[in-house]
């Protein structure tokens, strides 16, 4: 089953978004050093496993993997992989699907579930498609090690130690359920 909405090309919204990006001074600073560890840990081992972490993994930690996993295959940094968990196990919120089927991401269910389906999300010139469903962090789809990326304040509260992460960030972004 397909799910599609009305939706642009994923690739011409990435590039209007970069187009238009504008970062505060203190985020680029935590972006600049989460690069560097990737980049570490890529001369080390050639292969970098990404978790985004969020409470329920639902919206932050889901947009975060997807559009993660669309950026390392846009760069051709095929040996970064993305992943996302959460400390409680919820489902992929519909909203969050809606808003990136509407920026050219397909959705397709390779399992149904009225609590949390399981997706395989692609776009065009995709090389692998990304498995998107609610999971632990430590879920045993998201390959390990990994450098952990916290996506909201709970996550980063509730998960003071991460026993697989190499590294961790704190990467926090608005609350998005204040704007469903």
């Amino acid at each position: 089953m397909m799910l599609q909405t009305k939706a642009i090309n994923t690739k011409v919204f990435f590039n209007l978004a970069i187009k238009e990006l504008k970062i505060e001074p203190k985020r680029f600073q935590l972006l600049k050093k989460i690069a560097s560890k990737i980049v570490k840990e890529l001369k080390k081992t050639n292969k970098v496993n990404l978790n985004y972490i969020c409470t329920h993994n639902s919206r932050r930690s889901q947009l975060s993997q997807v559009w993660s996993a669309y950026a390392s295959n846009y760069y051709n940094l095929n040996t970064i992989s993305s992943f996302s968990g959460g400390t409680a196990v919820t489902a992929f919120y519909r909203n969050t699907v809606k808003t990136l089927q509407e920026v050219g991401f397909i959705f397709k269910i390779e399992e149904f579930s009225h609590q949390n389906p399981k997706y395989s999300i692609s776009y065009e010139e995709c090389k692998k498609p990304i498995k998107g469903f609610s999971k632990l962090y430590d879920n045993k789809a998201n390959k390990k090690p990994y450098i952990a990326i916290t996506t909201c304040s709970n996550a980063d509260e509730n998960c003071p130690f991460i026993p697989d992460a190499i590294h961790r960030f704190h990467s926090p972004f608005v609350y998005p359920k204040s704007f469903d």
